[in-house]
């Protein structure tokens, strides 16, 4: 490998297979083989869209699948957490209100405008139209901590912050009355999660938190939706999985006072057996591996990732 590499998804240009699975007759999941998932909550008066696309223009063909099932206004639009691939598309759904947590706006407000650069750098197809973007970035209009709910007509929707762990504004939303819950990218399934500016000491324990609602479905933040207790089940193994061996594996390295990329590679070869066959693998471990690093060092915050500095980190690490 030279010095030269560029990121893994830079050569991701294939089109996605998209899906629009049903879970009830509120809820539908928007998936494409580990592409950033977009979650539909349609109540009796209203719908609500849970993260928006990279793009206006994307966000178009997640709009096209909701006219097909209901002429509901979109009247919320729900961002999970800040990351640009998620809420850069939210202009497109006129919605009323964008949701966040008050956590997700400090982040916003702190590095919003460096993580767009950076984003739209690593993911070329997932920003297709990116000159469809507004000028600046997406703002709440409303905010909350911990928890909030939302009646939609006689749907009771409630976004909850059940700990710290992709970012630390996670926002999962909840229907209690059908046990159906949209997790953000808390929960990956067949995809490896993203942890660049994640919390692993608190990620397992915000799982737990999770696993206590017995969902009986979930969308996950990649992958398709977990349409049965089991599946669910199994996507909150695998990702508290994934979290806990990077978290060994690099805890192990700074302990034995190897390296950034001593560390990297040692985890690299203990985690591919299990785990590159999982979406953008290749992609999310340098920057996974970093934040981890920081963590196991001491750093109990992420560090702002910029365009110059994922390029650093990726030279590094993949020379």
């Amino acid at each position: 490998m030279t010095s030269t590499k560029t990121f893994a998804s830079q050569a991701d240009l294939q089109e996605k297979q998209v899906s629009f699975t049903r879970l009830s007759e509120n809820a539908y999941a928007y998936t494409a083989e580990g592409d950033p998932n977009t979650g539909i909550i349609i109540g009796d008066d209203a719908v609500l869209v849970l993260d928006t696309q990279a793009t206006p223009v994307m966000a178009q063909d997640v709009i096209r699948r909701i006219r097909e099932v209901t002429d509901k206004p979109i009247r919320y639009v729900l961002l999970t957490h800040y990351h640009a691939v998620r809420v850069l598309g939210a202009s497109a759904y006129g919605a009323e209100h964008i949701i966040a947590s008050e956590d997700t706006l400090d982040l916003i407000k702190e590095r919003g405008e460096q993580d767009k650069a950076s984003e739209i750098g690593r993911f070329p197809r997932l920003f297709r139209n990116v000159e469809s973007v507004p000028p600046g970035l997406t703002w709440p209009t409303m905010t909350f901590t911990g928890k909030m709910t939302l009646w939609l007509g006689s749907l009771e929707v409630q976004l909850l912050q059940l700990g710290r762990g992709h970012t630390k504004g996670d926002t999962v939303a909840w229907l209690p009355q059908q046990k159906i819950l949209f997790s953000g990218d808390l929960v990956e399934f067949d995809a490896t999660p993203y942890a660049g500016d994640a919390y692993f000491t608190d990620w397992p324990q915000t799982l737990d938190n999770i696993a206590a609602l017995q969902p009986q479905q979930l969308v996950p933040g990649r992958g398709p939706a977990l349409t049965t207790p089991e599946a669910v089940a199994a996507g909150l193994a695998g990702t508290r999985s994934f979290i806990a061996d990077v978290r060994a594996s690099v805890e192990a390295g700074v302990k034995a006072g190897l390296d950034l990329n001593a560390t990297y590679k040692a985890t690299m070869e203990k985690l591919a057996p299990t785990y590159g066959h999982w979406v953008i693998f290749q992609h999310c471990m340098p920057f996974d591996v970093t934040r981890c690093y920081d963590e196991m060092s001491g750093h109990t915050h992420p560090r702002i990732w910029t365009a110059e500095r994922d390029i650093e980190m990726w030279k590094a690490l993949e020379s």
